[in-house]
């Protein structure tokens, strides 16, 4: 791996406020979208039964079926409103129903293959899953909780290692990130269940790992190099850890890769969230927490030890 045997000297700097404006306008966009999805004005994320509470029945034709076909049989049976696609191919079905308080999975599995017609066209049950609304409501919160707390232990860690101008770039890089990869699910539609939460939890960890070494080596050199602006610096670190971070994201992006191509429908979600967030924080380790960094105005002098003064006791 001598790739880069001697540091590159590419100029991440020269884009950072470009960099900047392009991330807080894609943010703010994603903020507005969630809002109105919330108030009912837009298109909203599509949740999974984890969150939304409800049924979920996955059947296997002996052949390829239509998928209005399905949804025409179900409404036949009483089903109002059901969501069905394709499960991994064009036999497979995959079927969403809105909660049923009074009755247990074995008579909804029961009536949704009497209304199917199984008997008749060897439909099969593969599994059937039941999440009353009341848990749906709880993992939502449970889930929102456990990224708060995520950012703020992260926050505290950073402010006490580094120094607060460093604090605020990693958070801002941290939301930006979870962000950017809301704002694809919602854009193409993905479902966002526990895997998804899981997997947005996971590149928080992952992208801060990628921002902390590149701020461990910015401070280094704020200490080392008495040469140099603050621009040098950053620019010099980020290309010093250039190797490393190419290295990182390719091999993480190859089994991220291999889990979606090869790992089955019920991983999808968790995987594409991870690549997409892999390609994002391979952006926002740069132009937005470092780069927000420089904005503040972070300098040698915030990194060196207070200076102490020496009391005479001489009487």
């Amino acid at each position: 791996m001598r790739i880069f045997a001697k540091v590159p000297n590419f100029n991440f700097m020269a884009q950072r406020k470009a960099g900047l404006w392009v991330s807080s306008l894609l943010s703010i966009g994603v903020i507005l979208m969630m809002l109105l999805g919330a108030l009912h004005l837009g298109r909203n994320l599509n949740f999974g039964i984890d969150f939304t509470g409800g049924v979920l029945v996955e059947v296997v034709y002996p052949q390829n079926i239509e998928l209005d076909s399905v949804r025409n049989d179900l409404k036949a049976g009483g089903y109002h409103n059901p969501i069905v696609q394709y499960f991994g191919g064009t036999r497979e079905v995959l079927i969403r129903l809105a909660p049923e308080e009074k009755e247990n999975s074995s008579a909804i599995s029961a009536s949704v293959l009497q209304a199917l017609g199984a008997e008749q066209k060897g439909v099969q049950l593969r599994r059937i899953e039941f999440v009353g609304p009341q848990v749906g409501d709880e993992l939502t919160v449970n889930g929102s909780l456990a990224m708060v707390f995520a950012f703020i232990g992260i926050a505290l860690y950073i402010m006490f290692r580094f120094e607060w101008k460093f604090a605020v770039g990693a958070i801002a890089a941290l939301v930006h990130d979870a962000l950017m990869v809301v704002g694809f699910l919602w854009i193409f539609q993905v479902e966002f269940d526990l895997t998804t939460l899981a997997a947005i939890l996971a590149l928080i960890g992952y992208s801060n790992n990628e921002t902390i070494v590149i701020f461990d080596r910015v401070r280094e050199n704020l200490i080392n190099q008495r040469k140099g602006t603050i621009y040098d610096i950053v620019n010099l670190s980020v290309n010093q850890t250039l190797l490393r971070s190419i290295i990182t994201h390719v091999t993480t992006l190859l089994v991220c890769t291999a889990l979606f191509l090869l790992g089955g429908p019920s991983v999808h979600s968790f995987s594409i969230s991870m690549i997409v967030g892999v390609i994002v924080a391979t952006y926002s380790s740069i132009y937005v927490s470092t780069g927000l960094a420089v904005a503040l105005g972070v300098s040698r002098e915030d990194l060196l030890p207070p200076e102490t003064k020496e009391i005479d006791e001489t009487p």
